[in-house]
């Protein structure tokens, strides 16, 4: 099953792990479309600087951090993904509170050790 995930927070910065994650997750022949502020491409997938309504977004996977993500919970909620995935330093209870209410199920995990261990 694929897994179309969109990584928010994507940097071109090769020692950023968002950045290791969309590596991952090609290599891992998963879906991916990426969101960041600069654009450019990481393995293939084109960085988008400006939000973009994807369809079939089946995971959201957060490289922001709690402060930075406010700006985005209503596009995050627009996109109706199956998961949210809260990696290292971005948990955030005020968004799952939000997705709680939207029936988003989230959850705080590493993207690459799920990814590691396949439970992705």
């Amino acid at each position: 099953m694929n897994k179309k995930t969109l990584v928010l927070g994507a940097s071109l910065k090769p020692n950023r792990y968002s950045n290791y994650a969309i590596q991952r997750l090609v290599a891992n022949h998963v879906d991916t479309v990426a969101f960041g502020l600069k654009s450019g491409t990481i393995s293939g997938v084109k960085i988008d600087t400006e939000l973009v309504p994807y369809k079939g977004i089946h995971t959201v996977t957060l490289y922001l951090s709690p402060k930075k993500q406010k700006s985005y919970y209503d596009y995050i909620v627009s996109l109706n993904p199956k998961r949210v995935i809260f990696n290292p330093g971005t948990e955030n209870p005020e968004l799952f509170a939000i997705l709680k209410a939207n029936n988003i199920f989230f959850e705080a995990a590493c993207t690459l050790v799920l990814l590691a261990t396949n439970q992705y």
